[in-house]
């Protein structure tokens, strides 16, 4: 071999005429490859262990983020020898904070389709310092509240109505003057704050509320509620400045999401608090067929007067659900018309009550387009859910084949079942109901989507569109969500279904009227058969239309609702008017299908009754408020319901009550500590649900924040991954 050949085969010279060089350099790349493939490896465990760990650290961080806004839902025992009967220490801030016990009395007493309650909260203070009690309590959601009694030992202190600010503005001075005082404000027309202030060491102060409600009257049978629990409120939005005693900051889209979102016990952890005792005085006016409590056992008995006297069996309960009482008429007793009246100086008040008639009149069916729309929700979980999958279930499988309908879910998200309304065929039923049974609660309640989803704002000439709505209307945004029922409605009809031990009443009743439709509640599943049917009769029934009534002439009537919704089978039209003089004939018309309606009712024929007028003025602040969905001005709004609300003395969205001791009573050097008292979750929610996951976070923003950190993880992942390809590749090639 020459040199010259030496030199070209060591080298490696492509011209060369070495046959080993292909096999050599083939050898050394697989053994490149194979020590790239074990960096790489390795390489991916790193990066899958960090991706990992920076993932549990954002988990991490973003729970407890969330735990920073439901803090205030945790709370922890005394010690043991500080222990008291019905005492709890508020966890706030790293710090535990005792709150005072409340336990709550109420008397209604009922005369015919009117309710007067007395409702009396006892303050008691277990402690050796000074106390401010703060409770958050729901009534019913047409209570007209107009009294307010503060008593300590015998002397009685009646409150007086303000203007909203002032009387806050006149309790804070009582509360740091150390003089004992109390305030009532409304924050929803069914949820209510009490504020005690001084409550002194081992004393105590009740708080009386009075207020008056008409009844529900549905299907031949009248309805007593009486709400005991706030349940934990959907509060959607961005945080914003403002944080008081609740459990979720203030928001863009609840404004005042801190005054309604009080403490919540955890019953896995803690017994039952705020212990209620009830009693009915019920004089129908009419012979009974029947009473029934569907929820609580009670006890009863006859008085020597014709009355009956209601009480809960136990004694007192737990203020965990709501409590209702119903009595069906004897047969032949169902009042077709009822006028009570009220005089209040040269002003005649009176609340008009009208059944239109059961016989339905003959017509042909139209067919109907259904959107059954069904709330899955943390706050759905357990027999909320059972029962409104068992009533959605049933109403799928009772649609006529000429119908077509969609099902929608909506927790935190919302989806349809289908891209359009479908046939009702049987095939078409019976996949939907095995899809129904599959649902599960989880997230938040984003109602909003689900509206958007099921109402499409159109006209539907030929076909009857129904949206049935299942739900417990846990939410805070109600305002937002009742314009945009208003907006996109169109001709369809909204009916509500409420479900569970403490539905949101409000928003439930609301919602259908703004739907022209109507309200049902479930409570439990036995329940489930019995009420749907009666709503399958009004879906199927002929709506009473164009309603409209005529009072006498020179009465000089003022009358609300000033537009008379639709009315469905066995529902009456309920009207507080102000009249000048109480004389002469009114009459009610409309139609029913294709014909004409009309019922007469001679003023003569009235029965006196107490507080129609507060009934009226009740009547005419909520349709003043809900002209603020049509564009009415908000300072003309609130100066007409102030002039109202103090004229009658009611509590308001503008107006409060408060009474104040004027005697100081704790010393300038004490100290006074607030707490919220904490409330029940609602019998047969889940804590955990509504709590203890992620998706049930009080606001979306904070999972767009989620959402975005595991986006950006799972982008710098990618990018390191494909970084180490890049490098991989270049390395063999």
């Amino acid at each position: 071999m020459n040199t010259a050949q030496s030199h070209s085969r060591a080298s490696g010279n492509p011209g060369s005429t070495n046959n080993h060089w292909i096999p050599a350099c083939a050898g050394m790349t697989r053994l490149t490859r194979s020590r790239l493939v074990v960096v790489d490896v390795i390489a991916y465990v790193v990066l899958a262990f960090g991706i990992g760990l920076a993932t549990a650290v954002t988990l991490a961080g973003v729970v407890l983020l969330l735990a920073q806004e439901a803090q205030a839902a945790e709370f922890m025992p005394m010690r043991p020898a500080q222990a008291q009967q019905g005492t709890l220490l508020l966890k706030s801030e790293g710090s535990t904070l005792a709150v005072p016990a409340v336990a709550t009395d109420a008397e209604i007493r009922v005369s015919g389709i009117v309710a007067r309650a007395v409702v009396r909260q006892t303050y008691r203070n277990p402690y050796d310092a000074w106390f401010e009690g703060i409770y958050v309590f729901p009534l019913p959601e047409n209570a007209a509240v107009d009294h307010l009694r503060m008593k300590i030992g015998e002397r009685v202190i009646e409150g007086d109505i303000q203007k909203r600010q002032a009387a806050r503005a006149q309790y804070e001075q009582a509360k740091s003057s150390g003089q004992r005082a109390a305030l009532v404000e409304q924050e929803r027309p069914n949820m209510f704050t009490t504020s005690v202030a001084n409550i002194p060491p081992r004393g105590e102060i009740t708080v009386e509320i009075e207020y008056q409600q008409t009844l529900r009257h549905d299907s031949g049978s009248v309805s007593l509620r009486f709400p005991m629990v706030v349940g934990p409120r959907y509060i959607p939005g961005t945080p914003s400045e403002g944080r008081g005693h609740g459990w979720s900051p203030n928001t863009d889209q609840v404004p005042d999401a801190a005054r309604i979102t009080p403490p919540v016990l955890n019953p896995d952890k803690h017994a039952p608090t705020n212990p209620v005792r009830l009693k009915v005085v019920l004089d129908a006016g009419v012979p009974l067929a029947r009473v029934d409590s569907p929820y609580h056992p009670i006890v009863m008995r006859e008085t020597d007067g014709g009355s009956r006297i209601v009480e809960l069996a136990a004694g007192e309960v737990p203020a965990n659900k709501d409590f209702e009482l119903t009595w069906t008429p004897a047969a032949g007793h169902v009042p077709q018309a009822a006028l009570f009246t009220e005089q209040r100086g040269d002003k005649h008040y009176a609340l008009l009550m009208v059944l239109p008639p059961a016989k339905e009149v003959a017509a042909a069916r139209l067919p109907r387009e259904v959107i059954f729309v069904i709330d899955t929700s943390g706050s759905m979980s357990g027999s909320s859910l059972a029962q409104a999958k068992e009533a959605l279930a049933l109403a799928v499988s009772r649609l006529a084949e000429q119908d077509t309908f969609n099902v929608i879910e909506f927790n935190s998200y919302a989806k349809a079942l289908y891209g359009d309304a479908r046939p009702a065929s049987a095939a078409n039923r019976e996949s939907a109901v095995r899809w129904v049974r599959r649902l599960q609660s989880q997230g938040g309640t984003e109602m909003a989507l689900a509206l958007n989803l099921a109402l499409n704002g159109r006209e539907n000439p030929g076909r009857v569109r129904q949206v049935v709505f299942l739900t417990d209307g846990a939410v805070g945004n109600e305002d937002g969500l009742f314009k945009l029922i208003q907006d996109k409605l169109g001709d369809s009809r909204l009916f509500t279904v409420g479900i569970g031990s403490a539905p949101n009443s409000h928003f439930m009743s609301k919602a259908a009227q703004s739907g022209r439709g109507t309200y049902t509640y479930i409570g439990k599943v036995e329940e489930v058969k019995e009420k749907m049917g009666a709503l399958f009769a009004k879906l199927e029934s002929p709506v009473l239309k164009g309603i409209e009534i005529a009072w006498p002439a020179g009465s000089l009537a003022e009358a609300w609702p000033k537009r008379v919704p639709d009315l469905y089978l066995g529902e009456p039209i309920v009207v507080s008017a102000a009249l000048e003089k109480m004389a002469g004939e009114l009459r009610i018309t409309g139609l029913r299908g294709d014909a004409a309606w009309q019922a007469t009712l001679p003023l003569g024929e009235m029965r006196a009754g107490k507080g129609m007028g507060v009934l009226w003025a009740r009547a005419k602040i909520a349709s003043l408020i809900d002209s603020l969905r049509d564009g009415a001005k908000e300072e003309e709004v609130r100066d007409a319901v102030v002039e109202i609300a103090l004229a009658h003395h009611l509590v308001s969205k503008y107006t409060s009550l408060v009474a104040v001791d004027k005697t100081p009573l704790r010393p300038a050097d004490a100290a006074l500590k607030s707490g919220a008292v904490p409330t029940n979750l609602p019998e047969g929610w889940e804590f955990d649900k509504v709590f203890g996951e992620l998706p049930q976070g009080a606001t979306d923003s904070r999972w767009h924040l989620l959402a975005g950190l595991l986006t950006l993880l799972l982008a710098a992942g990618l990018f390191l991954t494909a970084r180490r390809r890049s490098v991989v590749l270049w390395g063999v090639k």
